[in-house]
């Protein structure tokens, strides 16, 4: 990466998910290109390379004089991966503390990154947006027309419900047309069984996948230094403690939970990543294509 970061507060103020997202690719573009991940190859123009069988004429002879590469013309019909998004909304989303944005925002950010990412390489992406039920799905389309609509809907869907991970996990692996690669975005502060089970009913149907943790600073250094008033945004219950006499095991549970839930997935060959939501919005771009490249 370059030594310019791309906060997610100073992306928030930029205006609309669709500029952020641009911005949020670009930079990442020019970060590549200026860092130890210089050789990692992101292809926006319409090629692919050469491959046996192909038609020898749709070799784009000029970027053959170019590169003294083949390289196949690639049309608006061609589709590389079947990748479908899934963002968790669920109040607990809502929470922000250490971090300018909330979870649901970073995840908003994100989201909106990889549907640009995707689109503009001729993938095909779908979305769903999901708490206990699902209030976005739409299947995948490659067409650039498909962005607007994506990134539409994905802003204008706000924190809701309670968290039913791994419930609402089945259904949408019921809706979802063809095999591909399922990145699910979320907190994941839900019953890791009912999740594990959901994420392996992915797995069982054929689905590549991957999942981006996030968490707030807050929830996980719990910083505060003396008694606090704590507020599950689920249900609303209250409890005031100590912060003092609970820091430490509640250190250990996080992480605990952090590393069972990392354990799980890399034993039913899911990819999990843990990302703070005041950290860099490419962190979770750069686990992507590391994901992707190993797969495509």
């Amino acid at each position: 990466m370059t030594d310019q970061d791309f906060h997610p507060g100073e992306i928030i103020l930029l205006g609309n998910l669709r500029f952020q997202a641009k911005t949020i690719v670009e930079g990442l573009m020019l970060g590549l290109h200026a860092s130890p991940y210089h050789g990692f190859s992101v292809e926006f123009s319409q090629h692919r390379q050469y491959m046996p069988g192909d038609d020898i004429r749709h070799i784009d002879w000029q970027v053959y004089g170019k590169t003294d590469r083949y390289y196949i013309r690639q049309y608006e019909e061609e589709t590389n991966l079947n990748a479908y998004i899934l963002v968790d909304n669920s109040r607990s989303m809502a929470f922000s503390e250490g971090s300018p944005v909330t979870k649901y925002q970073y995840a908003q950010l994100i989201a909106g990154a990889l549907i640009w990412l995707l689109i503009h390489q001729n993938d095909a992406v779908g979305l769903a947006v999901f708490n206990r039920k699902i209030d976005v799905l739409y299947p995948p389309r490659s067409v650039k027309s498909h962005l607007n609509e994506l990134l539409a809907a994905l802003q204008g869907t706000a924190c809701s419900e309670q968290t039913r991970i791994g419930e609402t996990l089945h259904t949408i692996t019921e809706k979802l047309p063809r095999k591909g690669l399922v990145v699910l975005i979320s907190d994941l502060l839900d019953d890791p069984e009912a999740i594990m089970n959901g994420l392996n009913h992915l797995r069982y149907r054929g689905h590549d996948v991957m999942v981006l943790q996030l968490l707030d600073p807050g929830e996980w250094e719990l910083e505060h230094t003396a008694k606090h008033r704590f507020v599950d945004m689920e249900n609303g219950e209250e409890i005031k403690l100590d912060v003092r006499q609970i820091r430490d095991e509640y250190h250990r549970k996080i992480r605990a939970f952090a590393d069972d839930i990392n354990c799980r997935c890399g034993e039913n060959r899911i990819d999990h990543a843990l990302i703070l939501t005041d950290q860099d919005c490419r962190i979770a771009l750069m686990e992507f294509l590391k994901k992707r490249s190993r797969l495509y």
